[in-house]
């Protein structure tokens, strides 16, 4: 009994001396590995958060080189050669005369593009917490504490954007940069900044800012304003001011500005999220990027690719070795089928109001000008907006950002043509049926309840789709798309693109004929026949529809892209019949030469022209009053052979418009044949 006690004595004391050691063991144990305070060190980097990297140091590092000379030495390095994306692999951690010895692979993200290496860091345990051993080999290993690393840069130039006839719609020229010498500003420096920030937008805080950075000198030239190289007042203006200079400098230009803007669109410096995203393009932090239009949907192309090279130069300035190199190239110019006189022309037009206009040649599909109104100057992004600026322009209630002729919109009459081309197609209807008829309501029975179909004006002739055209009647179509049925309505609708995208360098909203819930009664059917119910058509969409008209029954493809004796495309084939096509176009020429036809107005002498106007009632029921109407006109010239052109225009809130939309339309169309 008594050698049981004593061995469990001896058991018992061992157990404790094992905890106590154990105890001490955990005590002692540093509170991180020491790939885990290296991994940190890192991404402190990516984060630039020198102070903290540079508490990650032993003492020893410390006394060799200070706070201040820390950060900016890895400041200086790691944001003068762009770094971003900073990783680091760790390889092995092994024990070395006392320290832990980490080796790791690491790449980055440069402005000369990627730089992958090995590298080895040391660190050694104090107060508990492993700490690094710092020199600047820790930067690149080939970096001694006096090297120095250099970065040598040549900009590659953006492509241009032409015109069919070669005009610069958008180039890399020569803008003018305002400036202040602070040393000369004089005595009263108060108000000649007020003065400036007056004439140039930039609030006084701001330019106040400006001044006051570090590297201001009394001889230093602060840029504050780039403005356009040809604003010769406002320059003129500026420089009775004491302290401006102005001098050129490199910018994006835009000709047309605000008769393209939502065509063009404009650069701007890339932004973190933007950065982040094409991390493996080669893009800097300065890097200009397409924002918007057709600046940012050809951006793999127009973009230039600056050429730079990463090298570590010894004390003596000799080449020690390069990190990375990135070859110079410039950007693709692209030519447009654009002509820059019909884009100028029908903006001049319609500027004051909220529209679009889209024409296209009907036998090729090159787009001669895409016009949406009111808009915004691409120059004003590339010069710089002020906050209060931008603020104006995203709050303008007349929407100046929004593109419309990219979106979808309610068609209104000028559906007409498309239900009886697919009337005559399916042999539904035929052109000379008359559907008898009196009247300006109808509904087909009773079981409509107080619904009734109504057309603006009443006619003597047979209610036939000649007469249904010419005098836009409503009763006509909503009778023809019962006859045609939903189906055989929603499956031609589906042949000719509708609920599809359409291929085209900018996005277009897809035209529909429904919502979710479908054409799902004879109601909806009818209203669909004249263009309305939940009928929304893109206004290219729609170009490429009536160009079948012009074509046989083919719809072109539309396209913007200038090629030397390029073949058109067919987008669909045989969209509708032959005979049919022919029908529409020969009873859309009466609606325009015909006195009694709606669009009579736009008859033009030695001119063949086929048209269709529309009236599209946005209420939300019937009840609604405040919704606005759209209106339409539609039409293509047929006896200019190559000069033939088709166009698709549509202008907002024209309910109080003493013209009509359609009318008023017309007026501007007529332009380009005056």
């Amino acid at each position: 009994m008594k050698n049981k006690r004593v061995l469990i004595g001896i058991i018992a004391v061992v157990l404790i001396i094992i905890l106590i050691i154990a105890g001490i063991i955990i005590i002692n144990m540093p509170k991180e590995k020491p790939e885990e305070v290296l991994n940190s060190y890192f991404s402190d980097i990516n984060d630039k958060k020198y102070e903290e990297m540079y508490n990650s140091l032993d003492s020893s590092s410390k006394e060799n080189i200070s706070q201040e000379d820390f950060v900016k030495r890895n400041q200086n390095i790691y944001e003068g050669i762009d770094s971003s994306n900073i990783k680091i692999n760790v390889k092995e951690v092994i024990n070395e005369e006392g320290k832990k010895k980490v080796t790791y692979d690491e790449e980055m993200v440069t402005v000369a593009g990627n730089i992958n290496f090995s590298n080895e860091a040391y660190l050694v345990k104090e107060d508990k917490e492993y700490k690094i051993e710092w020199s600047s080999k820790l930067i690149f290993p080939e970096l001694e504490n006096d090297y120095k690393v250099r970065v040598e840069t040549l900009s590659g130039k953006r492509g241009s954007i032409l015109d069919r006839n070669g005009n610069e719609l958008a180039y890399d020229g020569v803008i003018s940069q305002v400036g202040i010498v602070p040393g000369k500003l004089g005595d009263d420096k108060d108000t000649n900044i007020s003065k400036i920030s007056e004439l140039t937008g930039v609030s006084v805080e701001t330019i106040n800012n400006y001044l006051s950075a570090s590297y201001v000198k009394d001889d230093t030239f602060v840029p504050i304003k780039k403005i356009s190289k040809d604003n010769t007042e406002l320059k003129e203006q500026l420089l009775q001011i004491p302290g401006i200079l102005i001098n050129d400098a490199e910018g994006r230009v835009y000709t047309l500005g605000e008769e393209a803007g939502h065509l063009i669109g404009y650069v701007q410096t890339i932004n973190d999220e933007e950065l982040e995203k094409y991390a493996d393009k080669g893009y800097s932090s300065t890097s200009l990027i397409g924002k918007s239009g057709l600046e940012m949907a050809y951006e793999d192309r127009l973009r230039g690719i600056d050429g730079a090279s990463i090298y570590i130069q010894n004390a003596d300035g000799d080449t020690v070795t390069e990190l990375a190199k990135q070859e110079q190239k410039d950007g693709e110019d692209i030519q447009l089928t654009i002509d820059s006189d019909i884009q100028t022309k029908l903006y001049g037009q319609l500027k004051n109001d909220k529209g679009l206009f889209v024409v296209m040649k009907p036998g090729t599909g090159e787009l001669l000008a895409l016009v949406s109104t009111p808009t915004f100057n691409s120059n004003d992004f590339t010069l710089g907006m002020t906050n209060e600026q931008w603020d104006s322009l995203n709050n303008d209630e007349n929407k100046p950002l929004y593109n419309r002729f990219v979106q979808s919109y309610c068609p209104g009459s000028t559906f007409k043509a498309i239900t009886g081309a697919i009337g005559l197609t399916t042999g539904k209807i035929s052109a000379d049926e008359d559907f008898g008829y009196t009247g300006t309501s109808w509904q087909k029975d009773s079981s409509w309840g107080d619904y009734r179909v109504t057309t603006l004006t009443g006619y003597s002739g047979a209610k036939n789709l000649l007469n249904g055209l010419l005098h836009s009647d409503n009763i006509y179509f909503a009778q023809a798309a019962l006859k045609i049925g939903t189906s055989t309505f929603t499956e031609s609708l589906d042949k000719i693109g509708f609920n599809q995208e359409i291929d085209f360098p900018l996005s277009l909203t897809k035209s529909q004929y429904a919502n979710e819930e479908g054409i799902n009664s004879e109601g909806k059917l009818a209203d669909s026949g004249f263009g309305q119910g939940n009928i929304l058509v893109n206004p290219i969409h729609m170009a490429s529809i009536y160009s079948s008209f012009y074509n046989n029954g083919n719809m072109i493809k539309p396209y913007i892209e200038y090629e030397e004796n390029k073949e058109p495309e067919i987008l669909i084939e045989n969209a509708f019949s032959t005979e049919a096509a022919n029908t529409i176009k020969d009873d859309l020429i009466q609606v325009v030469e015909n006195p009694e036809g709606t669009a009579n107005d736009m008859k033009v002498n030695g001119i063949t022209i086929a048209g269709k106007t529309g009236t599209a009632e946005l209420k939300a029921d019937k009840e609604d009053s405040e919704s606005g109407t759209l209106g339409w006109f539609d039409c293509f010239t047929t006896n200019q052979g190559d000069n033939d052109i088709l166009v698709i225009g549509m202008v907002e809130n024209v309910q109080d418009n003493t013209d009509g939309g359609s009318h008023y339309l017309i007026k501007m169309i007529r332009t380009l044949f005056e």
